[in-house]
C-alpha cells in the first residue's frame, strides 16, 4: 500500500484542496471548497508505486506515463467506494498541472525547484499515516457534509419561517386593512351623524330665530295697531273738540258729498241711458264736422275763445265739459285740504302703495284685473277718506303716462275697471290729465306777443317743465305729450265685456270732430293726432266705419296739406307717419297690444320687463 504526500507549507492541501478547513470561511466559499473537493477525489490517483525513481526526468521534462497497482494492493482498497476504484486505472498528466501553495516561501515550491520527483516508497507507519489521514479527510468530509446538511436544512426552515413570517405578515397587514376599513367606516358614520346633528341643530336654529322674527313682526304688527288705536282715539278726541267750531262746515261738506254721490249716480244713469242717443249725435257731429271741415278747412278762427287774455282754439262744447271736469278737480281738492288740516293723519304709506300698484301694471291680463281689483280696495277703504284716495290715484296715474312705453293700453284697462267701481273718479282723472296735457281737451293756446312776454312763458302756459331754471327742450316735450294721448286714445277705445266705459269710444269719436274742426295744423296738433290714431283707429273704424274714413280723407286732404304748407323739418317724420297710416290703411290692423297677453306669456313677458 503506497500513498502520496504532499506537504504544503502549514495549512495542507492534496490536489489544490485544503485538508483543514479554515475557520473563517463564509457559507459560499465553504461550498466552493466542497465542490472542489469533491472534484479532486473524484479523479484517478497521479502516481503509481511501480514508478521507478529513473523516471522523475520523464516528469520533469514532462512526458506523460501510466500508473500501474499491484493485485494485492487492490485487495486492499476493495473496502473503499467507488470514486477510490477509479483513480488505480491511470491517468496521464503533465507534471506542470502539479497544485503548487500561492505562498512564494512555500516549502514545496523550493522541494519541487530543487528536487522534482513526487513518489517514495514508504513503510506502514507512513501507509498507516496516510489511511488516517485519509480516514481524517473522509471524516471531515462527513462533518462538512452534515454540516452543509444541517445548514441547507436551517436554510429551508428559515426560508420556511420566512414564508410563515411573510404570511403572517400578509394576514396580519390584511387584518390591519379591514379593521381600518371598519374604522374609516365608523368614523364617516361618526361624521355624518355629527354633521346631521350640526345641521339639524342649525335649522333649529333658523327655525328659532324664524319663530323669534315672526314674533317680532307680530308684535311690531300688534305695537302698530295699538298706535294706530292709540292715534285714532287721540284724533276722535281731538275732533270732538274741534266738532264745535266746524260743525257747520262739517255740515255743508256732508250736504255736498251727498250731492256729489247723488250726482254720480244720476250721472251714472243718464250715460247710461243716453249711450246710444250720444253715439248718434257723435256721428252726426262727425258727419258736421267733416263737412265744415270740407268748406272750412282754411279758417278755424271761429273756434277761438278768450279767458283771461289768453286766446284758445276749441270748441264750446268742449271748453264746457274742461271746465267742469276742473271745477270737479278743484272742489276735491278744497275738500281733501279740509280733511288733511282737521285730522292730521298721514296718508304718505296708503299713497305709496296706490303708486306701488300702478308701476307694476304690465299687458298681461292677470295683471290687469289683479291691479285694477287692488286699487279699487284702496279706492274703497275706509281708513282713508275716498276724496284723497282718488286724488292720489288720479295724480299718481297722470304721472304715470308721462313715461314711453309704459303699457298704454294696460293702462286704459285698469282706469276702465277701477272706474266702473268708482265713477267720480273717471272726471277727476280727466280733469288731472287735462291739465297735464291741454290737447286731451282738445284745445290749442294761441301764442301772441301781447299776451305772453317771452317764448318761455307760453311755452311755461302750455306745458314746458323747467329743471333749476331751464326749460325742457321741445323733443323732450313732444314726447310726454305723445305718451299722454297714447294713454288717452287707448282709454277712449277700450272695451270690456260687461264693464261700463264711461269715456268710450263715442268721446273719442267726439275728440277727433272737435280737434279737426277748432285746431290749427302745426306739430303740438300732428304729435297729438298722429298718437290717438295710432291707438284709437282700429277701434274707431270697427264701430263709425265708412264715417271714419271719411275723416281721414279730411285730414289727409286739409291738415296734412297745412303741416305740408309750413314747411317745418321738425313735422316731416310725423306728416309721413300719418299719411303711412292712412294710405296703408293701418287702422284695418289691430295695435300691438291691444289685446292682452294670456296666462301662458305673463312669466315670460314679466322676467322681458327685469
Amino acid at each position: 500500500m503506497g500513498a502520496v504526500k504532499l506537504l504544503v507549507g502549514s495549512a495542507e492541501r492534496v490536489n489544490g484542496v485544503g485538508i483543514e478547513p479554515e475557520p473563517d470561511w463564509s457559507f459560499d466559499a465553504l461550498v466552493a471548497e466542497l465542490n472542489a473537493l469533491e472534484t479532486k477525489l473524484t479523479s484517478p490517483p497521479l502516481f503509481d508505486k511501480t514508478i521507478s525513481r529513473g523516471k522523475n526526468e520523464e516528469i520533469k521534462r514532462g512526458k506523460p506515463f501510466i500508473l500501474r497497482a499491484d493485485e494485492y494492493e487492490m485487495e486492499d482498497t476493495e473496502s473503499e467506494d467507488e470514486d477510490e476504484k477509479a483513480l488505480v486505472v491511470g491517468k496521464r498528466f503533465i507534471c506542470d498541472e502539479l497544485y503548487l501553495s500561492d505562498s512564494d516561501n512555500s516549502d514545496v515550491v523550493s522541494s519541487f525547484e530543487v528536487q522534482p520527483y513526487l513518489m517514495e516508497e514508504v513503510g506502514e507507519v507512513e501507509g498507516a499515516l496516510f489511511e488516517f489521514t485519509h480516514e481524517h479527510q473522509l471524516r471531515v468530509k462527513d462533518e462538512i457534509r452534515n454540516k452543509i446538511s444541517a445548514l441547507e436544512t436551517a436554510l429551508v426552515n428559515e426560508s420556511l419561517n420566512s414564508t410563515s413570517s411573510l404570511l403572517r405578515v400578509e394576514k396580519y397587514k390584511e387584518s390591519r386593512q379591514e379593521l381600518d376599513r371598519k374604522l374609516d367606516t365608523q368614523y364617516q358614520r361618526r361624521i355624518a351623524e355629527a354633521l346631521d346633528n350640526h345641521l339639524t341643530a342649525v335649522q333649529r336654529d333658523r327655525e328659532l330665530r324664524s319663530q323669534i322674527e315672526e314674533r317680532k313682526i307680530r308684535s311690531d304688527a300688534q305695537y302698530e295697531e295699538a298706535k294706530k288705536k292709540i292715534a285714532l282715539q287721540e284724533e276722535k278726541q281731538r275732533q270732538e273738540k274741534a266738532k264745535a267750531e266746524a260743525a257747520a262746515k262739517l255740515k255743508a261738506e256732508e250736504a255736498k258729498q251727498a250731492a256729489l254721490e247723488s250726482e254720480r249716480k244720476a250721472a251714472m244713469e243718464a250715460k247710461i241711458r243716453a249711450a246710444t242717443e250720444a253715439e248718434k249725435r257723435a256721428e252726426k257731429e262727425a258727419t258736421e264736422a267733416a263737412a265744415r271741415l270740407t268748406d272750412n278747412a282754411s279758417s278755424p278762427s271761429n273756434a277761438e275763445t278768450k279767458e283771461s287774455g289768453i286766446v284758445y282754439r276749441a270748441a264750446a262744447s268742449t271748453l264746457n265739459l274742461e271746465h267742469g271736469r276742473l271745477q270737479k278737480l278743484k272742489e276735491l281738492y278744497e275738500q281733501n285740504q279740509m280733511i288733511r288740516s282737521s285730522s292730521r293723519q298721514d296718508y304718505t304709506r296708503h299713497e305709496s302703495h296706490i303708486s306701488r300698484l300702478i308701476r307694476q301694471i304690465r299687458g298681461v291680463r292677470d295683471n290687469v284685473r289683479s291691479k285694477a281689483t287692488d286699487l279699487t280696495k284702496l279706492l274703497n277703504d275706509p281708513q282713508c277718506p275716498q276724496s284723497i284716495s282718488i286724488e292720489i290715484f288720479a295724480k299718481k296715474i297722470v304721472s304715470y303716462c308721462e313715461n314711453p312705453g309704459n303699457a298704454p293700453f294696460a293702462s286704459g284697462y285698469v282706469i276702465v275697471l277701477v272706474t266702473s267701481q268708482v265713477p267720480h273718479a273717471m272726471d277727476i282723472l280727466l280733469a288731472e290729465l287735462h291739465r297735464a296735457c291741454l290737447y286731451t281737451v282738445p284745445k290749442h293756446l294761441v301764442y301772441r306777443k301781447a299776451t305772453f312776454q317771452s317764448k318761455e312763458a307760453y311755452f311755461r302756459t302750455i306745458g314746458y317743465k323747467e329743471d333749476d331754471g331751464k326749460m325742457e327742450s321741445t323733443d323732450d316735450y313732444l314726447k310726454r305729450l305723445e305718451s299722454y294721448m297714447k294713454v288717452y286714445g287707448a282709454l277712449v277705445q277700450t272695451e270690456i265685456q260687461n264693464v261700463q266705459n264711461l269715456h268710450g269710444l263715442q268721446e273719442g269719436w267726439a275728440w277727433l270732430a272737435r280737434f279737426l274742426n277748432a285746431l290749427p295744423a302745426n306739430q303740438y296738433t300732428a304729435v297729438s293726432l298722429n298718437a290717438f290714431l295710432q291707438m284709437a283707429g282700429f277701434a274707431l273704424f270697427r264701430k263709425y266705419k265708412s264715417q271714419f274714413v271719411k275723416l281721414l280723407k279730411v285730414i289727409s286732404e286739409n291738415f296734412l296739406v297745412d303741416l305740408k304748407a309750413r314747411n317745418v323739418p321738425e313735422l316731416t317724420r310725423t306728416v309721413v307717419e300719418i299719411q303711412t297710416y292712412i294710405e296703408d290703411k293701418k287702422f284695418l290692423k289691430e295695435p300691438e297690444g291691444r289685446s292682452l297677453q294670456s296666462n301662458l306669456l305673463s312669466n315670460q313677458a314679466f322676467n322681458n320687463y327685469n
